[in-house]
């Protein structure tokens, strides 16, 4: 896979920390705004990325690119993804997808037209320890009761206690608890009971966007509580609890280093089995995979259940706003 990056901000720095990581992979180019070119420049020289643009119609037209990860603020995800498409390039889109289902599907239909690839970068359904999880589900079912907890003090929230709004909390720019973190227990919860009948958001608000909040999903006989904080600071569990037993985890659902199952009658059983460090390797080793054998098949399997993702946030939008 020959990779073009559009953006330059701190989910870029962040994968390209293990991009090395990453097999079969060759980073073709990087391209960001006129303002930030320094950064791009920079970045192309520390990661021995081939060419750096500070404008992104290069990089689309760049026949050394077959592939455009998108890795700019959630607002600007759909005009990125479309015009790499319609490019002729297969898209790698940082999550959330996008901020509608109507654009979802608009992307979908413009890349199978194209005959490329779409799928969004969501970590944790591509570790180890998420597939073996899914595995134990079994070993502790009947479920009932789901907590999932992700709270991260924002390293922006002491600015937007100032006024200084940046896009995650600037509710114009697709921000919030729900779509910055949140989106990772909802990723979670989908991938291992599947999409739920009713969703409720109670989101705490301030300046006119939520901060932190509970997404309630219900299931036929179970209830899913996901929190998600970027005002708070948590040493974070979560739990998957059943009638024979219970699953938990430690730190964040985006992360998932580690869980364990507890059963009702038996010794409890630790797994640490995720195979990178670093979150973002699996998940980037998978699409490399996924492109570079042209698998629509995998790839429509994980845009399904981006779409099914993409239901529960419009649902919990539409819930409390």
């Amino acid at each position: 896979m020959k990779l073009g990056i559009v953006g330059s901000g701190k989910i870029v720095h962040d994968f390209l920390t293990t991009a090395n990581k990453i097999d079969n992979l060759e980073l073709a180019a990087i391209s960001t705004t006129k303002r930030s070119e320094g950064i791009a420049q920079d970045l192309a020289k520390k990661y021995d990325i081939k060419e750096a643009y500070a404008d992104n119609d290069r990089l689309y037209h760049d026949s050394t690119v077959d592939t455009v990860y998108v890795g700019v603020p959630n607002f600007l995800h759909y005009d990125v993804a479309k015009k790499a498409l319609e490019a002729g390039k297969n898209v790698i889109c940082e999550k959330p997808l996008v901020e509608t289902i109507d654009q979802a599907k608009e992307l979908k239909k413009i890349a199978d037209e194209n005959d490329r690839i779409i799928v969004e970068a969501i970590t944790n359904i591509h570790l180890e320890n998420y597939k073996q999880m899914k595995k134990d589900l079994s070993e502790i079912a009947p479920i009932h009761i789901v907590s999932l907890n992700f709270t991260q003090y924002s390293s922006r929230y002491d600015n937007f206690l100032k006024g200084i709004i940046e896009p995650v909390f600037d509710p114009k720019k697709d921000g919030g608890a729900l779509i910055d973190i949140n989106i990772y227990n909802i990723h979670l919860a989908v991938g291992l009971f599947g999409k739920p009948k009713k969703v409720q958001y109670y989101p705490v608000m301030q300046k006119g966007i939520d901060t932190s909040g509970i997404l309630n999903m219900i299931y036929p006989g179970m209830q899913a509580s996901l929190v998600a904080a970027k005002d708070s600071y948590a040493n974070q569990r979560s739990y998957i609890e059943g009638e024979k037993g219970t699953i938990y985890f430690d730190g964040s659902p985006g992360v998932l280093s580690n869980f364990s199952v507890d059963p009702k009658d038996g010794e409890v059983k630790h797994y640490k089995l995720n195979k990178y460090p670093h979150r973002m390797a699996s998940e980037f080793n998978d699409f490399v995979q996924i492109i570079d054998h042209h698998d629509t098949k995998t790839a429509n399997k994980l845009f399904d259940h981006s779409m099914a993702v993409m239901d529960v946030l419009v649902a919990a939008k539409k819930s409390y706003m």
